[in-house]
């Protein structure tokens, strides 16, 4: 017997309550996902949408991510509210930092990453996490970043242009009916990194909302963390 896997599906994992101390005081909260029964691959560290329009650590496809990706592909998922936001797991403290403080929040959540010795660390930023990702992530030890619906609002072209020949891989998602950046704009914007990895989604928005979209951008994750899982299953025991 097995279940089909849904919106609300949980696999299994061994998840744990975790907090996050920046370097000027905060105490932010997260969730450390991580597979059941051995050592993890990869790590994703979640960067979530907009706080000022609802963005917080459950926005869903971080929380299907999280609920998912340990089992299904060997993952380690950290995700955290960043500050001042609040979710079922609690508030971080703190206000919203317009994409500037939050630097000591991913500067958190990277110590935390190298203090439990977890492996390859991905960034994962959607909408404003993104921009997150492409201000502050060259100052740490990671892989690379995977940009789901990039706006490019406050990133500027410095700190974009700051990533070709950086030897960290670019990833970006792009979906076809995004609400602020499409993909043929986004083409032009993202060509000061040649090497950068371009993905249009046809039919996509920038919610990523359904189950149709949410396969296809944990997919795109796998792709890159841990391709030989694909494809994911629709199915599970």
């Amino acid at each position: 017997m097995s279940e089909e896997i849904r919106s609300a599906t949980l696999l299994p994992a061994v998840r744990t309550d975790i907090e996050l101390r920046t370097s000027d005081g905060l105490t932010l909260v997260g969730e450390l996902a991580v597979p059941e029964s051995h050592d993890p691959v990869a790590t994703l560290v979640c960067l979530h949408p907009l706080p000022t329009a609802g963005g917080f650590m459950d926005s869903h496809i971080i929380r299907k991510a999280a609920a998912r990706l340990p089992a299904m592909a060997d993952l380690a998922v950290l995700r955290f509210n960043f500050r001042g936001v609040t979710s079922a797991r609690g508030t971080s403290e703190g206000t919203f930092g317009h994409g500037d403080l939050e630097r000591l929040d991913l500067e958190a959540a990277m110590a935390f990453v190298a203090e439990r010795g977890l492996p390859a660390p991905w960034l994962l930023g959607w909408s404003f996490g993104t921009e997150v990702a492409l201000k502050h992530g060259l100052e740490h030890p990671v892989v690379g970043a995977i940009l789901l619906s990039p706006p490019l609002h406050r990133t500027r072209e410095d700190e974009l242009a700051a990533w070709a020949g950086s030897g960290k891989r670019l990833v970006v998602v792009v979906p076809e009916l995004d609400d602020y950046l499409r993909p043929a704009e986004a083409l032009e914007r993202f060509a000061v990194v040649p090497e950068r990895e371009f993905v249009a989604v046809e039919g996509g928005k920038h919610l990523w909302v359904g189950e149709n979209q949410t396969v296809r951008v944990l997919s795109e994750i796998v792709a890159r963390l841990n391709p030989a899982v694909l494809p994911l299953p629709t199915h599970w025991p």
